[in-house]
């Protein structure tokens, strides 16, 4: 009896323990205790009431080589710090911008990669209070404040982030379930706007904003029911996954507003989404403490998998870990370098490696199996690593002699999508987002319960006609997103702590009908857990006393961060030299 106890006690302290490092198959991770940041106190941060943690990165392109910057929320304060990664310590005494706000607290935040230089950088923040504030933490100015008065939308902002390819358009999700299409060149208005209705569908309703001059929003989103809690574009910038708290996972050609396919949790609210790098697979988690894995092309879930014990907070591809199976290398035409050249992914989309890989995803083209490495972390502070391998994807192809080739972390720029067709559920046959494939993973573990049916292949010829409504809204500008415009006149110091409640928007003409979950389980929507592959986590680790918030995979780390405000770097394997020699510096100075 005592025995037992103390093998418990003992298997109880090891499962608390945090874990400073973790192997996998290409090899150790380890948590770089130098590379965390935080507040600079580093006083314990008391996260009751508060919005979740926040990261978000850019690259200005700085000639010194270190052009990494990095931007983080807690609490009510936002920091803005030079990011130096595995290189180098950080230093938390010298953040280049920091703020403090009164009154409503940063919930959200994304940079515009494609105006960031060395000199200047473009920052949208949403807050809980419903407001956008536009800032440059370089010039350390305030360019614009969106929805000040709180006319548009009074709730909580839960996802920002600019349209891909545009310097100027942006979309901001509520918790109140709508999304609204903004201009940073358009001012809001001083009254509440009035819409007119452009598309509705099944649950989902699309209107303009009527005035006599163009104003933001420029379009208004309702989406499901309850809160939409985080939207993602498509690497080709085409599509828009949405995740509400109804369950619902919502997938809408962004550009004609047409809905491509849905899915529906299976419990609770879905909280988080993610595309893979080629664009064919949407995962999801949420409050059915699962990752939901479902495809693009046939509008189903193909795998879940089940290894946290509380909420799903972040899900997140790895697109720096990949390897190929080829059954037929002689029927490749190019050199070993040209294929190598199709094996990198990293920051930037190039349109010839993407039109490359496009090809060797052809018919004429050898077979080429495919698979991922997906990442998750959730409210029981868990990192879990996933590979959905080709057993998962294609569970009704014998697989053949191959031999592989293997990219492990060796990126330089992901493919956008291009190119093929396929059907949608509306039976509209629209663009996949990205036909550009990613060298698959090894094998991964999974628990296949049963045979997954297959809906078949689905190919049309593309539809390449825009829905009326919007090419006749000029304003979008949606095909135009390069174009370049210039923000001349800055509005500074505004202040966030003004909040009138004059007026609320009322307009909601979407019919929101409730689902029924009992009527959804055991349908494509929502297949049953034994009528579906049950993935295996590959590791899955305590790494943090607080819940997990951020989950990125960079080129030579992944990056956590938790409530508590502490954003940590994992060095990947072969890839954390540096700051050991630094360290071990340090530590023979001051011995000295």
């Amino acid at each position: 009896m005592l025995l037992s106890k103390m093998a418990a006690e003992g298997g109880g302290k090891e499962m608390n323990e945090i874990k400073t490092q973790f192997t996998t198959r290409e090899g150790l991770y380890k948590l770089l205790s130098h590379s965390e940041y935080s507040r600079p106190n580093r006083v314990p941060f008391n996260s009751q009431g508060s919005n979740p943690v926040r990261v978000s990165f850019v690259n200005v392109n700085d000639q010194s080589g270190n052009g990494d910057r990095l931007c983080f929320n807690v609490g009510r304060e936002l920091y803005f710090y030079i990011y130096k990664g595995v290189r180098k310590a950080a230093d938390l005494s010298k953040p280049i911008d920091k703020r403090i706000y009164k009154g409503t607290q940063p919930t959200c935040h994304d940079f515009n990669h494609l105006t960031a230089t060395a000199e200047s950088v473009s920052l949208l923040v949403g807050f809980s209070a419903g407001q956008v504030q536009l800032i440059d933490p370089i010039k350390k100015e305030t360019s614009k404040l969106f929805n000040e008065e709180r006319l548009i939308d009074k709730s909580r902002v839960t996802c920002v982030k600019w349209v891909p390819g545009s310097e100027s358009l942006f979309l901001v999700a509520h918790s109140s379930g709508n999304m609204y299409l903004y201009n940073v060149e358009h001012n809001c208005g001083t009254t509440t706007p009035h819409y007119q209705l452009l598309k509705q569908g099944e649950s989902f309703a699309v209107h303009t904003c009527k005035s006599k001059s163009t104003r933001n929003p420029l379009l208004k989103w309702t989406v499901g029911e309850g809160a939409l809690n985080e939207f993602a574009f498509s690497p080709d910038g085409k599509f828009l996954a949405c995740v509400s708290q109804d369950g619902f996972l919502r997938v809408f050609n962004f550009d004609s507003v047409e809905l491509h396919g849905t899915m529906k949790s299976y419990f609770g609210g879905l909280l988080c989404a993610c595309w893979s790098p080629d664009g064919k697979y949407i995962v999801t988690g949420g409050e059915d403490d699962l990752v939901t894995v479902w495809s693009f092309v046939d509008c189903r879930v193909i795998a879940r998998g089940h290894g946290h014990k509380s909420w799903v907070s972040v899900v997140a591809f790895d697109p720096y870990t990949t390897s190929v199976e080829e059954s037929d290398p002689m029927e490749f035409s190019g050199s070993d370098e040209d294929f190598q050249d199709l094996l990198h992914f990293g920051r930037d989309r190039a349109n010839s490696t993407q039109s490359r890989l496009s090809k060797r995803n052809s018919t004429d083209s050898r077979p080429v199996s495919v698979t991922y490495r997906f990442g998750s972390v959730g409210q029981d502070t868990q990192l879990c690593l996933w590979d959905l391998t080709e057993d998962i994807l294609f569970p009704h192809q014998p697989l053949s002699r191959a031999r592989t080739h293997t990219n492990v972390m060796n990126a330089t720029s992901p493919p956008a999508g291009s190119g093929g067709t396929n059907p949608g559920s509306n039976g509209n046959s629209i663009t996949t987002p990205g036909n550009s494939v990613p060298p698959p993973l090894p094998r991964s573990n999974s628990l296949p319960h049963s045979a997954v049916s297959n809906s078949g292949s689905k190919s049309s010829v593309m539809d390449g006609a825009i829905a009326s409504g919007v090419s006749k809204f000029a304003t979008l500008s949606l095909h135009d997103r390069k174009e370049r415009h210039h923000e001349k006149d800055h509005k500074r110091n505004h202040s966030m702590g003004h909040i009138s409640s004059k007026s609320s928007d009322k307009l909601n003409l979407v019919t929101k009908t409730k689902t029924d979950p009992a009527k959804t389980l055991g349908t494509p929507l929502c297949p049953r857990m034994e009528d579906v592959p049950l993935l295996e986590p590959l590791i899955c680790k305590k790494t943090a006393h607080e819940r997990l918030t951020v989950l990125i995979f960079l080129e030579d780390c992944i990056v956590t961060a938790c409530q508590e405000g502490f954003i940590c770097t994992w060095a990947r394997p072969g890839k954390v030299h540096f700051l050991c020699i630094w360290a071990r510096a340090q530590k023979s100075s001051y011995r000295l």
